[in-house]
């Protein structure tokens, strides 16, 4: 079974921007949902971040925004077509390389996990759209700049998805927005006022709606597309999600990374899967780990071992019934164990202890559980005791008017596999293959999971634009926690002065 899509993933720098900007306030104001991502220069500490507290977990990450930056911002704008078939998006991913303008710590580990993953430091520091963080400094409310880009994403009112986003709202919010206020439950209750659509986190849909037996970014994209490819290949009155992206041409097609989401062939590399990044999606070896940590292959063993559990569900089942009708009256040999397979308790898959996660449902096909351990901030690079990673999510349309392919659903096995637009040659489309942690592309797979989470959970009578999932509305993820944070503004909480200040400019009141 194939899935195969090429994504157009628009590079915007500071020679492009305001070309762009049109194009970018257009797919912002007609979306249906932004998702956002976010790559960073360092978070610090992982013991502090993950503090048993969540308000000493807000401390820290505050004080990584503050002394951090964001070198790089993804927006994918998922735009509903409801005059298609099925749940049918037009999609356009922007990838925006930023610099702030500010002093700002980057870390080792950030830049080598970058550069290993394609980032251009090189870009960054000569083409980079500048940004100052906190509040706002004179004249620049009004003029096409990053904040101003973000001011116009909260104007459009939209559904915001991120992925684990907790790290990106609070860097979303220090350097595009205000001055980050002193407690949690402040920041909450500005959040809930900013956007009024609901802020969504995928990584706790994929838990906890879609119980995936892993929750990282790739595992669920992949998981999704998959999961999708079979529900179009079986037919049936099932809903099914399309996409659609734009075609580019001239000069814009120099501005477009084609971006391959072809599944990897399972026989390349080891076959023998690391279960540390199977569970987690790292390893602290990284390229050097003798193990596999191809994604398709970890995806695969997993269908297996669910495969083979519901056969032995079956059988067990099938000998039950058999023994109860025998006249024996049901009962079993008293040399007989009860009808249970050895550490087989039911786990929800995804399920959090209060520091660590669980082995992933069942067993893997290796036989042998994951090692126990906190999991990962934002699915990046980590270290031991001081593990640096990313944050992430961010989604947007590009040029409306460049018109649009036909829809993308996965081609049937022995399909050739499209070509990306514009005449690209096999090797170019090769080389953007390369550095799947990328804020545009990484935007693009957050909302794809959210666009099938309400497609597979959205009843085939239900009006698809009441297909939101309002079991995971206004619910981050927190790490080694079972309960999600709460975007909500409380009795106890008021909005801080700068939020209030802030949403009068977005408003025009200032």
């Amino acid at each position: 079974m194939t899935t195969s899509m090429i994504v157009p993933v628009i590079d915007v720098q500071g020679n492009n921007f305001k070309e762009l900007w049109p194009a970018m306030l257009l797919a912002i104001k007609t979306s249906s949902f932004i998702a956002v991502d976010t790559e960073l220069s360092g978070l610090g500490s992982r013991k502090a971040l993950l503090a048993e507290s969540i308000e000493d977990r807000y401390k820290a990450i505050c004080h990584a925004a503050r002394t951090r930056s964001v070198l790089s911002l993804g927006i994918a704008c998922y735009k509903k077509l409801e005059n298609k078939a099925d749940d049918t998006y037009l999609v356009q991913v922007y990838n925006l390389t930023l610099l702030c303008v500010e002093e700002y710590i980057i870390e080792p580990q950030s830049v080598q996990f970058l550069v290993q993953h394609g980032f251009d430091f090189n870009k960054q520091y000569a083409q980079g759209i500048p940004y100052y963080k906190g509040n706002d400094k004179g004249g620049d409310v009004h003029g096409q700049n990053v904040r101003t880009l973000f001011v116009e994403l909260l104007r459009a009112r939209r559904p915001l998805v991120v992925h684990n986003g907790l790290i990106d709202m609070v860097f979303l919010y220090q350097c595009f927005y205000a001055h980050l206020p002193e407690r949690l439950g402040t920041f909450t209750a500005d959040l809930s006022e900013m956007f009024p659509a609901g802020v969504f986190d995928t990584k706790y849909a994929a838990e906890y709606e879609l119980r995936f037996a892993a929750s990282y970014l790739e595992y669920a994209y992949k998981k999704c597309k998959l999961d999708n490819c079979k529900l179009v290949n079986a037919g049936g009155s099932s809903p099914n999600l399309f996409l659609e992206f734009c075609s580019y041409s001239g000069h814009l097609c120099s501005y477009v990374d084609y971006r391959p989401c072809s599944q990897e062939s399972s026989q390349d590399g080891p076959q023998d899967v690391c279960l540390r990044f199977s569970a987690y999606g790292w390893c602290p070896s990284g390229s050097s780990c003798p193990m596999s940590h191809n994604t398709d292959l970890i995806i695969q063993q997993d269908e297996k071992t669910k495969e083979n559990k519901r056969r032995k569900r079956k059988k067990r089942k099938h000998k039950a019934n058999q023994e109860a009708g025998g006249g024996e009256g049901g009962c079993l040999s008293p040399n007989k164990k009860p009808c249970l397979e050895e550490g087989s308790s039911e786990h929800k898959e995804g399920e959090l202890a209060m520091e660590t996660l669980p082995a992933k449902e069942g067993e893997l096909a290796t036989g042998t559980s994951p090692p126990t351990e906190p999991e990962p901030m934002n699915d990046q690079p980590q270290v031991e005791e001081e593990p640096q990673t990313d944050a992430h999510v961010l989604t947007d349309e590009g040029n409306g008017g460049n018109g649009v392919c036909e829809p993308q659903p996965p081609p049937a096995e022995g399909a050739p596999e499209s070509q990306p637009p514009g005449g690209k040659t096999a090797a170019q489309a090769k080389k953007a293959e390369g550095g799947t942690h990328r804020a545009g592309f990484d935007a693009f797979m957050t909302g794809y999971i959210f666009s099938f989470a309400c497609t597979l959970k959205r009843s085939p009578d239900e009006p698809s634009s009441e297909s939101l999932l309002p079991e995971c509305l206004n619910k981050l993820y927190l790490s080694g926690k079972s309960v999600p944070l709460h975007i909500a503004k409380s009795t106890f909480s008021k909005s801080s002065k700068a939020h209030t200040h802030k949403m009068e400019v977005v408003w025009g009141k200032s």
